[in-house]
């Protein structure tokens, strides 16, 4: 073994053997040997005579690299010296009078690499250079299976290479694959045909595995040769001869299946696509998938059927001569019963979309009407087909049921899975309603007798089926009971199922149910049973946790919908649901799990809905809500009681109680409208109002408690609303603690109470607000910036956030105390003092803010005001100095200099609804300030921006007219006009 030989094997060490100091020193050697000029012929030498598979390895690949990198450069005597001694090596001939058997007689990764040398040469030389290089390979494959293994070798490395499209390719390459595929056509496609077809007959009883390797070569080329080579009376019969024959190996019997595809695939027009494969006789083939689900021949057979399936369903579409239509529909059904037997028993070849042929076969079924048997007994077939790939796996069945993590994943992989086969089954619901939805009905009713190991998942899926059918119905449809959704519905409702306690059976159970209420709403003799299977154990009383807090939503919106229809069975109702009630404002409930959306409110909010109807008598009604208000509200007084003698870990469960609590409370109070509680029936709104009482000390005694102030304030929303004017006398107290204690998130909290307040009740609430805006105003000019808000890095925290928040909802409270007749507020004695600030935050606001809704909003301010504030004719000033400071700095500055400025868009929708209030602010400024204003803005600010004077002119007019279209026009194309004068000389603002 000599230097080079050693280095090799040093370099390509994993076992850790070799020290690293001598393994790198072994890889710059062998680098460097591949430096030098004479690389090509120490790299043949070694190859005939070594066998250490290591060494032939580097070799083949420092060729492969010198000739891929350095060929252009290369004299023609070390190119020939490569082209010979590479090609004598790949026909087993003698390299410089030695043998090179040594090298096919190495591993297969060797004689890939050897033929990979070859087609780098191929690439650059075929067919201007070396033009002979495949017809001089033909005769040797007389030599026998070794050089056969190397000529299909080469084929497919050339395939791998350069011609395949599975892999990107660059333009270079496609027009040297081009080239080269353009020359074999014309040189020696039909000799390489013919040697394929020679080598397959000689070698078909003693030589399976050469025989394998030609046709899966051979697999390959079929795309782009011509097709008559392959698709005639030799090769056809040859092909299907090996596919049927019992005694071949399957790998061999696969690759011929291999083979027939890729003449299916073939691409060319419709007409001579049915031609071919109406001469392919496949039903030859249609037996051998029900042999063994599992083998690969199965597989390969399988990827056959089905893609010839979806080459017969393109020549439905696209062949319109009838003759030719109808022979393209004869082979699609004679293949079908094979393609459904595939999709249901065997794994289905990658390419081929089960929904997408599926899809295309249910469209061709749109034009017949009525359908034939034959279609009806596709219709059934594809549904079984859904009905099998809906189903889930019974491995995931216990993660699924706790919904672990896998169990979380497995659930999101199949919604999104399902999607796309629930659209085709309400395609096929519409083609084939009836066929559906007797489907529908037996496979409900079957999948119920299956043994309890099958049950769970046979249930699901065709209870998936039944609730995805509902989807597609319309409404009449669903509420008559059409088809045989009369006979579908009680059959749901009577049916029990083994495996409810399953999470997925019982949550699907109960969204079909809720999906098909239209028709419970006509066919009211079915109540008692949609009540029986929300109330017991398949619903809210499931063992499942998922289950119950689902079927307590599922629930609510069962009551609104049936309403009226359930006052015969309230106090059924609620004597099922003591426990729930009970347990979800528990004390030890906080601990636990599960919160948020579903957290018990739902049921209270059922009940709410329920008890607060005016069908249910006034005595019954009060005694409900009392049986229900009172123990939460003494719950409430108990823990406020205690309140100073709680650890912190007790304050922790406390606090979400009361929360809970309040949370129920809030959603009981949705059933109930504000005629009732305050008209008709004021004795449930003075239990609403004593209930109110008790919530408002929560803010006295925990004054700081975040959560519970939110829980709260979220309850006052409510009341607003329930109880009316009546809720008044609560208001001051209620706001004066939330104000207290107020943070920003909290203080815009409150903000949103007063505009529901303003926007409820108009100038009744004036002295409310009169009260606490003096507060609101101070609090708030100490947490926001009079200017801008800080950018750039570490200014997007949190509490920014909040602030922002803040900002946003106090322009929202200024814009309705404005526009709700309230602006005398900012007016009174105790709030003057911050007039100033707020209009000084108005002006910057409306000509700087980045939201242009902002801006919009607080020039509408401005114009309230103005309209509030400034009487025509002028008398005196009943806001000192306001007439000046809109002349001055509103006007100026926002209607004029803010537009100027060339970041105001026009182009924008929300810039262009701003520019309309802000010249309809100049409008109302001319409307109450006369010429005062006018003067001012033209004679001081236009010649600013070195405005022509017939332009000013007329605008002048534009604005004394009474078109503000025609006005908004005009200015929008002064401004521009001006913009363009400026050339970005001048800087506004």
């Amino acid at each position: 073994m000599d230097d080079l030989e050693k280095a090799i094997l040093f370099s390509f060490d994993e076992s850790g053997a070799i020290d690293s100091m001598l393994k790198s020193q072994a890889v710059n050697f062998c680098q460097q040997i591949k430096e030098t000029p004479s690389i090509c012929r120490i790299c043949i030498e070694k190859l005939s005579l070594c066998n250490i598979v290591q060494v032939q390895f580097w070799c083949l690949q420092t060729l492969s690299e010198v000739v891929r990198v350095k060929y252009t450069s290369m004299s023609s005597e070390e190119r020939n010296l490569i082209r010979e001694s590479v090609f004598s090596m790949v026909c087993c001939e003698l390299v410089d009078g030695k043998s090179s058997m040594r090298v096919l007689e190495s591993p297969a990764f060797i004689r890939n690499k050897l033929a990979q040398v070859l087609v780098t040469l191929i690439y650059f030389e075929y067919p201007l250079i070396w033009s002979s290089v495949f017809v001089d390979f033909l005769p040797q494959l007389n030599k026998g299976s070794m050089v056969i293994d190397m000529f299909c070798r080469v084929l497919n490395s050339l395939d791998d290479e350069l011609i395949s499209l599975d892999y990107p390719r660059t333009a270079d390459e496609l027009t040297v694959a081009a080239r080269i595929k353009d020359a074999m056509r014309q040189q020696c496609v039909e000799q390489i045909v013919r040697a394929w077809y020679d080598i397959v007959s000689m070698y078909r009883s003693s030589d399976f595995e050469v025989c394998t390797g030609v046709l899966d070569c051979m697999r390959r080329y079929i795309s782009w040769i011509d097709i008559n080579l392959i698709a005639n009376d030799a090769f056809i019969p040859l092909l299907f001869e090996l596919i049927l024959a019992d005694g071949l190996p399957e790998q061999f019997r696969g690759a011929a299946v291999g083979c027939v595809l890729a003449v299916v695939s073939k691409r060319m027009d419709p007409q001579s696509k049915l031609n071919l494969l109406q001469t392919l006789q496949i039903s030859r083939v249609f037996g051998l998938v029900s042999e063994d689900g599992e083998s690969e021949l199965v597989s390969k057979v399988a990827a056959l059927l089905t893609g010839y399936a979806m080459e017969v369903l393109d020549c439905v579409k696209r062949l319109n001569a009838e003759n030719a239509n109808e022979a393209s529909k004869k082979l699609l059904n004679e293949v079908l019963p094979s393609v459904f037997y595939v999709m249901q028993n065997c794994e289905v070849d990658t390419t081929f979309s089960i929904v997408q042929f599926l899809s295309g076969y249910v469209a061709t079924m749109k034009s017949l009407s009525p359908l034939k048997e034959e279609q009806r007994l596709h219709a059934g077939q594809i549904l079984e087909v859904i009905l099998t790939q809906i189903r889930y796996d019974p491995m995931y069945r216990n993660n699924l049921d706790v919904l672990d993590k896998i169990g979380i994943e497995e659930e999101d992989r199949m919604v999104e899975y399902r999607k796309d086969l629930l659209v085709l089954l309400r395609s096929v619901g519409r083609v084939a309603p009836e066929v559906t939805q007797v489907f529908i009905r037996n496979s409900l009713a079957n999948a119920v007798t299956f043994s309890a190991d099958r049950n769970v998942e046979e249930v699901e899926a065709a209870l998936t089926l039944l609730y995805a059918l509902g989807e597609s119905m319309s409404e009449e449809a669903m509420r008559t009971g059409a088809g045989h959704l009369s006979e579908l519905v009680p059959m749901l409702l009577q049916t029990k199922l083994p495996c409810h306690s399953n999470r997925l059976v019982a949550l699907v159970y109960l969204e079909t149910v809720t999906r098909y209420m239209k028709f419970i709403q006509e066919h009211t003799q079915y109540i008692p049973a949609v009540l029986a299977a929300f109330l017991d154990e398949r619903g809210i009383h499931h063992p499942n946790v998922h289950v119950s807090r689902r079927a307590s939503y599922l629930f609510m919106r069962v009551v609104k919908l049936l309403k009226a229809k359930l006052v015969p069975f309230i106090e059924n109702i609620l004597q099922s649901l003591q426990d729930t009630i009970a347990r979800f404002t528990s004390m030890n409930y906080a601990s636990k799990e599960l919160s948020g959306s579903e957290d018990g409110s739902h049921i209270f909010e059922a009940i709410g809905l329920l008890i607060g109807m005016e069908d249910v008598p006034p005595e019954k009604q009060s005694d409900y809500l009392s049986s229900l208000l009172t123990p939460l509200c003494q719950q409430v007084q108990t823990m406020l009681l205690d309140a100073k003698m709680l650890n912190p870990e007790e304050s922790t469960a406390k606090f979400a109680n009361i929360q809970q609590i309040i949370m129920a409370i809030n959603a009981l109070s949705k059933g109930f409208n504000e005629r009732l509680v305050t008209s008709s029936r004021p004795a449930i709104g003075l239990m609403f109002k004593q209930t109110l009482d008790v919530l408002l000390q929560i803010l006295v005694v925990f004054p700081k408690v975040e959560p519970l102030r939110c829980k709260v304030t979220s309850f006052i929303h409510r009341m607003v609303d329930t109880l009316g004017a009546s809720v008044f006398p609560y208001l001051p107290k209620a706001l004066e603690q939330l104000l207290a204690e107020s943070e920003p998130k909290e203080m815009a909290g409150f903000l949103v109470l007063l505009n529901q307040l303003i926007c409820k009740f108009n100038t009744l609430v004036h002295d409310i607000l009169d009260e606490v805006f003096p507060a609101i105003a101070g609090r708030i000019f100490n947490i926001i910036p009079r200017d801008a808000f800080p950018s750039g890095p570490g200014t997007n925290t949190e509490e920014i956030r909040e602030v922002q928040e803040l900002q946003r909802t106090l322009y929202t409270f200024l814009h309705v105390i404005a526009t709700h007749d309230l602006s005398s507020v900012f007016l009174s004695p105790k709030s003057r003092g911050y007039l100033d600030p707020i209009m000084q935050l108005l002006l910057y606001t409306s000509c700087n803010h980045k939201d242009y809704l902002m801006r919009k909003a607080c020039v509408q301010i401005f114009i309230r005001l103005i309209k509030d504030w400034c009487a025509r004719p002028f008398v005196e000033e009943k806001v000192p100095g306001f007439q000046s400071f809109m002349i001055e700095a509103f006007a100026m500055n926002c209607c004029f200099y803010s537009v100027l400025d060339k970041s105001f868009e026009f182009g924008d929708a929300n810039t262009l609804v701003l520019f309309g209030e802000i010249v309809l602010a100049q409008k109302v400024m001319y409307e109450k300030f006369g010429n005062d204003f006018l003067v001012h803005f033209v004679t001081k600010g236009f010649p600013s921006a070195h405005c022509p004077p017939d332009l000013a002119e007329q605008y002048c007019q534009k604005l004394q007219g009474n078109d503000i279209k025609a006005l908004k026009s005009f200015y929008q194309s002064l401004i521009e006009k001006l913009r363009v004068q400026q050339n970005g000389s001048l800087v506004f603002r």
